[in-house]
């Protein structure tokens, strides 16, 4: 068996370098969430000033 010492069993590990296909993931991905927070936020409006309507709009009496 091969001797442990402290330097051969806590390496610590390089960060790899970050390449382009990285990048442009990173990127994309980041720009998708925006894109949905963006929309989450949309749809939040929308659905409070529908249910404000609704809720201000007088009934009509069914007959």
């Amino acid at each position: 068996m091969a001797k442990l010492t402290k330097t051969s069993v806590f390496k610590a590990q390089t960060p790899n370098a970050e390449t382009p296909l990285d990048k442009t993931t990173r990127i994309v991905r980041k720009m998708v969430e925006e894109e949905a927070e963006q929309r989450q936020a949309k749809n939040d409006r929308l659905r409070n000033a529908r249910l404000e309507r609704e809720a201000n709009t007088p009934t009509k009496p069914s007959r």
